[in-house]
């Protein structure tokens, strides 16, 4: 008896009892569609934690203003600018592996533009500072050492400041007031999307960081040259943590702090900080994964078991076909087909199910999937691997009766 002989039997053997055999799909039906729709939320959640990394530019790490002690009283991180663009020039001159070290200061204003206004995100930035972010200009030029130098009053603009300004027309050229103080606009940044905290970073304005402190920002009076913030990119292939390490003893040795104190400062490697989120979301995939998988296993035993009891209806059948030549292997070949082709075609609609479920989660809850035809290929394999892991027994065991006492059988 061939292959597809057996096929044509098991298969008619499936339509003889169409709810039974629906029924008996149903647990793999769910299994696979569970872990489907599961593995493309924490596929979803994954990408979106890589794209934050992305947003943020590769192998990057923030010197911030850190907490200081006054009359007893500790004030807060970033109370007062205790790092200056010296440190940046020192960090860039002297710790091995930096690639840039670009300082920076930030505020809030009221940005108008014909008629138009719009409060936004204003920083002050030296031409590093994009490198530093991986962060190019769409259109346009970025800020160049001159601008910052001569403490020009030109800006480049976010897509989110973009569009409230100037809508669809060209922003390029026209002349924007920060503080009534008139800008030419000589750039467009591309898109960068929200970060981690779920900030637009698009919503923007970048001007020269000279300009930032003497005409819209203003300037430390303690230290003129003080600034909010040093970012630092880090070469490809370097030691994160050695250059963190270094950074630290630098500037508590150029803060003049003796080992008994608190560093001033505070150094954020957000790379670092993403990448554990990356890896939770991982793990809780896994989990999903993991906990979805249940109801394919419940699924395999519901084949086992259903198969067992059409073993024992069948059993005058199977001696019948014995008595006239039918061997084991044919007789194993055929349940084993039937359990098979019982979790092929669950399996099938489960893809469906699945891939449909991640749509709709994705629609209604605005929650990103991501469905990788790795996950359907192993959701479709995992369901052939049920049915014949659970249709074996049962098909062993009617391969193995006695054709007389199967014939005998009431």
């Amino acid at each position: 008896m061939s292959v597809w002989q057996s096929m044509k039997i098991a298969g008619r053997a499936l339509r003889v009892n169409k709810l039974r055999s629906a029924l008996t799909m149903l647990g793999i039906i769910i299994g696979v569609s569970a872990v489907i729709a599961m593995v493309g939320v924490g596929a979803g959640a994954q990408a979106r934690v890589a794209e934050q990394i992305q947003s943020l530019g590769s192998n990057l790490i923030i010197v911030l203003s850190g907490s200081v002690t006054s009359g007893g009283i500790r004030l807060g991180h970033g109370s007062q600018l205790t790092i200056s663009e010296d440190d940046a020039a020192a960090i860039a001159r002297e710790v091995q592996g930096v690639q840039v070290a670009a300082p920076s200061v930030r505020g809030a204003a009221q940005v108008v533009y014909g008629n138009l206004n719009w409060s936004t995100v204003i920083q002050g930035v030296t031409p590093d500072y994009l490198e530093a972010r991986d962060w190019p200009v769409m259109e346009g030029r970025p800020l160049n050492p001159e601008d910052v130098d001569g403490a020009t009053k030109v800006a480049i603009v976010g897509q989110t400041t973009a569009l409230n300004l100037f809508g669809d027309s060209e922003p390029l050229g026209q002349i924007i007031r920060i503080k009534k103080v008139p800008f030419t606009v000589i750039g467009l940044l591309a898109r960068k999307g929200q970060n981690s905290w779920g900030q637009d970073q698009d919503d923007i304005i970048m001007i020269p960081l000279s300009t930032a402190k003497k005409k819209v920002l203003g300037a430390s009076q303690a230290n003129p040259r003080a600034v909010g913030a040093i970012s630092i990119k880090i070469r490809p292939g370097e030691d994160m943590a050695e250059a963190e390490s270094q950074m630290r003893a630098l500037l508590r040795q150029r803060h003049r702090l003796q080992p008994f104190q608190d560093d001033d400062f505070w150094l954020r490697n957000l790379s670092e900080v993403l990448q554990t989120q990356e890896e939770s979301s991982r793990v809780m995939t896994y989990l999903l994964a993991a906990i979805a998988s249940v109801s394919l296993l419940v699924g395999g035993i519901g084949i086992m078991n259903i198969m067992l009891v059409s073993v024992t209806e069948r059993t005058r059948e199977i001696g019948l076909r014995m008595a006239v030549g039918a061997r084991r292997r044919h007789i194993l070949l055929q349940f084993l087909i039937e359990a098979v082709t019982l979790s092929l075609i669950g399996g099938i609609i489960g893809i469906a199910l699945g891939v449909g479920g991640s749509e709709a989660i994705s629609y209604f809850a605005a929650w990103r999937t991501l469905v990788a035809p790795g996950a359907i290929v192993l959701a479709f394999g995992f369901a052939a691997g049920i049915g014949i892991f659970f249709g074996f027994y049962p098909a062993r065991k009617a391969s193995r009766l006695d054709p007389i006492e199967a014939l005998r059988y009431e």
